[in-house]
């Protein structure tokens, strides 16, 4: 994990850099809809694969992957624009509240 959010808060200020010249309020909300976007563009992609698009683009398991790590990336990167210091713990406690039921049902089995 250490890693991962280590390249977070590289990117967070590569994108912060490219963004400098907007207010930091809509800095967040932009990149908390990037997240929306990318969720949006796995979606589209998982239309694809099922010919539900008269787009004509090939779509592949693959490609619905990549586009739900885009999504996870763009909410790492939105937390830690809205909490720099704190995005790692505040996901790390909210990660393992979500992830109780889970958790619970894998240790009764």
């Amino acid at each position: 994990m250490d890693d991962l959010w280590d390249d977070i808060t590289k990117l967070s200020a590569v994108c912060r850099k490219a963004g400098e010249h907007l207010p930091d309020e809509e800095l967040k909300a932009l990149q908390v809809g990037k997240v929306a976007e990318e969720a949006s563009e796995a979606m589209h992609a998982l239309h694809g694969l099922k010919g539900l698009t008269t787009c004509g683009d090939a779509h592949s398991w693959s490609k619905v992957q990549n586009d739900l790590v885009g999504a996870v990336i763009a909410a790492l990167l939105a937390m830690h624009y809205v909490d720099p210091e704190g995005a790692r713990a505040t996901f790390e406690e909210i990660f393992h509240r979500r992830t109780r039921r889970g958790r619970e049902a894998a240790d009764a089995a």
